[in-house]
C-alpha cells in the first residue's frame, strides 16, 4: 500500500444470476480486530476468487520507525484505502476489514487471465498487507534515495514470524473461501496486477515460503 487511493478508476462488476456472493464464515484463528471506518470499504459485489499480497510501512515520514502500528493505521485512514488483514513484524495479524466487504487495496490494474474483471479486482479479492520495505529500486517511486539510505537494513524485507503468520492466514482463508484456488494465478502480488504503479510485495518476498 502506498499513499494513493486504490478505489479510483474501478470498474465495479454488475451482479448476474451466476454471481452469487456468499459471505465467508468468520475466521477461527487468533487475530486482533482493528476495523477501519466503513468509508474505507464497500459492500462486496462479486464472489471471492483471489488473494493479493502487499507491503506497507511509514518509512517516508518516519524512516527510523517505519513500522509503528498506529502510524501505519493512520495512513489507511488518511488516504481512505484499506486491506482486509495486516501482519506486523512480530507476526501479529490484524483484521482491518471484514471479508464480506470489498477493501480498497487493488485499485487500477489488469489480471491477464481475468480480463472480465476490468479494474474491479477489489470486489473479487482479499487483500493482505505485510509490514515490510522493498529494495531501493522498488521504493524510489515513494521514498527519496537519501531517506531510504537512512533506514536500518534490518527493517528491509520480511521476518520469519511474518511468513509463519501468513501461511496460517492463507490456510484459513482458503479453507473458508473455496473459490480461491491455491496457486499463483489466484494468490498474487500487487506488482503482478499493476506493474506500472506497484512493486509490492517485491523481490525480497520469498514466494517459496508460502509454497510456490
Amino acid at each position: 500500500m502506498t499513499v494513493q487511493t486504490e478505489k479510483q478508476f474501478e470498474k465495479v462488476p454488475l451482479p448476474t444470476e451466476s454471481m452469487v456472493v456468499i459471505p465467508p464464515e468468520p475466521s477461527s484463528i487468533e487475530m486482533k480486530e482493528w476495523l477501519l471506518p466503513k468509508k474505507n470499504s464497500r459492500v462486496r459485489g462479486a464472489p471471492i476468487t483471489h488473494v493479493m499480497l502487499h507491503f506497507t510501512n511509514n518509512a517516508l515520514r518516519s524512516p527510523q520507525s517505519p513500522y509503528n502500528i498506529e502510524d501505519v493505521y493512520a495512513l489507511f485512514e488518511e488516504y481512505e484505502v484499506s486491506a482486509h488483514y495486516m501482519i506486523d513484524r512480530e507476526g501479529e495479524i490484524y483484521l482491518l476489514v471484514p471479508e464480506e466487504r470489498a477493501a480498497f487495496h487493488a485499485g487500477k490494474g489488469r489480471h491477464l487471465n481475468y480480463q472480465e474483471y476490468g479494474n474491479g479486482l477489489n470486489d473479487y479479492s482479499i487483500g493482505i498487507e505485510l509490514m515490510a520495505i522493498g529494495t531501493k529500486e522498488e521504493m524510489l517511486s515513494t521514498i527519496p534515495e537519501e531517506t531510504y539510505d537512512s533506514i536500518d537494513p534490518l527493517n528491509m524485507g520480511y521476518t520469519e514470524e511474518q511468513y509463519i503468520a501468513l501461511n496460517k492466514l492463507l490456510d484459513d482463508i482458503l479453507t473458508r473461501n473455496p473459490g480461491i484456488k491455491n496457486d499463483r494465478e489466484h494468490i498474487i502480488g500487487h506488482d503482478e496486477y499493476s506493474p506500472v504503479r506497484k512493486s509490492d510485495p517485491g523481490e525480497l518476498f520469498d514466494w517459496s515460503r508460502i509454497g510456490f
